[in-house]
């Protein structure tokens, strides 16, 4: 091969190769997410509320799994580390079975009302968002109840677990709007970032993100939701009370986060080509 000014010379085969390898630009990228984000607009209340629901209840098993590390490794400087690596379990499970997960709808349908915005879309947008919010609470509340039950957990792990949710608990309403913006650029970018990804670079994004949601102790409104359930069951908070000051927060956060920060500046990246 010879290479000129320009660029190298390849033959079809070798053009090919290289298309099939080039990193796809951020207008395919929006275009793939948006066109995800329609979908979703369009689904039924009942398909979304059930995902919604199943999510909710997958999605308390990084709580489950994060206190299971927590009360079974030795309580050494390093453990915080290792036990966030249960965090993630949830959320491979949620993502990869495509559920319907509030945080991720903070960018998906967003794009497509960023692009074309009006009344109809934007009634859409707050069907979605208040029916897979309230499914995923619910999915919180059931899955929290169930590990809650005596015998269906070893009361190790499951102390473990109201451990985790009692450090989370402890945060200040600000602490908790505060540390839920960056959880919410974080599930935003982990989003955007899927469509070029394989199998194993996937899972890879989603341990990797919401590990670092977990070891920074940031807040994740359907997570952190589980985790008030629990000690709300346990006798320990006022649910309601816990529901204004904690969740209200983090989920303020994390729209913040995802909608307002990093689904805006995806859009800025395209808008000449609108």
């Amino acid at each position: 091969m010879r290479e000129t000014e320009d660029e190298i010379h390849l033959d079809s085969q070798e053009r090919q190769q290289v298309e099939e390898h080039a990193e796809a630009p951020t207008e395919v990228v929006y275009e793939a997410i948006r066109r995800a984000g329609l979908h979703e607009l369009e689904r039924p209340v009942s398909g979304l509320w059930w995902s919604g629901v199943a999510a909710g209840i997958a999605l308390s098993l990084s709580v489950l799994a994060e206190g299971a590390l927590h009360a079974l490794l030795p309580d050494q400087p390093w453990r915080p580390l290792v036990a966030a690596f249960g965090y993630s379990f949830g959320f491979l499970i949620v993502v990869q079975a495509r559920m319907q997960l509030f945080t991720e709808n903070t960018i998906t349908p967003i794009l497509p009302f960023f692009l074309n915005p009006g009344r109809s879309l934007l009634g859409r947008l707050a069907r979605l968002w208040g029916v897979v919010l309230a499914a995923n609470l619910v999915g919180c509340a059931v899955a929290a109840t169930a590990m809650s039950l005596p015998g269906l957990i070893p009361e190790k792990i499951a102390e473990g677990a109201l451990e985790i949710a009692r450090s989370y608990a402890s945060m200040t309403p600000t602490e908790q709007f505060l540390r839920g913006i960056p959880a919410g650029f974080l599930i935003a970018a982990l989003v955007w970032m899927l469509p070029r990804q394989d199998g194993a670079g996937e899972i890879i994004a989603i341990v990797m993100v919401t590990w670092l949601i977990a070891v920074a102790e940031m807040s994740h409104v359907v997570a952190g939701s589980t985790k008030l359930f629990m000690l709300a069951i346990a006798g320990e908070l006022d649910l309601w009370g816990a529901l204004w000051r904690d969740t209200a927060p983090a989920l303020a956060g994390n729209v913040l986060g995802g909608t307002g920060i990093f689904s805006a500046l995806a859009y800025a990246q395209v808008r000449e080509r609108a």
